[in-house]
């Protein structure tokens, strides 16, 4: 069974990625990653001794090409798992996207971005990444 929580904040060291929920023009920012038919929000791990902000940044450049946004923290999240980290609790910190321009071209394990005004029915983890939509829209973020 997978675990997802929500926190405010946790210690800094505990957070190894982070997520981020991007629009622009008032539509949804998805991933499609060249390996899997899914669709999949942006993020990844963090890179050691960066700032967990800078990761959401690179993250969403390397994964969407934006180049101009307005990004802001949401809230800390954490997934438990059987199947992810020996089932231990692992933290994200979840951030917010408006993206005003991309690159014409990525530059990652992305074959494209979808933007779209409706959520994915074929989402890459549907056990988690619908419950981060849903509590970043109770936080009136989205």
């Amino acid at each position: 069974m997978v675990e997802v929580k929500f926190y405010d904040e946790v210690d800094d060291s505990l957070l190894k990625f982070a997520v981020i929920i991007a629009k622009t023009d008032g539509k949804w920012v998805f991933c499609k990653h060249k390996e899997r038919d899914t669709l999949e929000i942006p993020g990844g791990h963090r890179e050691v001794g960066e700032a967990i902000i800078d990761t959401a940044k690179r993250e969403l450049y390397e994964e969407t090409g934006a180049i101009d946004h307005e990004l802001k923290p949401v809230c800390v999240y954490s997934v438990t798992a059987p199947d992810n980290f020996d089932g231990k609790e692992t933290f994200g910190l979840l951030c917010y996207a408006d993206i005003h321009s991309f690159e014409s071209e990525l530059h990652s394990e992305i074959e494209r971005i979808e933007i779209t005004d409706r959520l994915p029915d074929n989402w890459t983890y549907p056990l988690i990444q619908p419950k981060l939509m849903e509590e970043a829209e109770r936080r009136g973020i989205i």
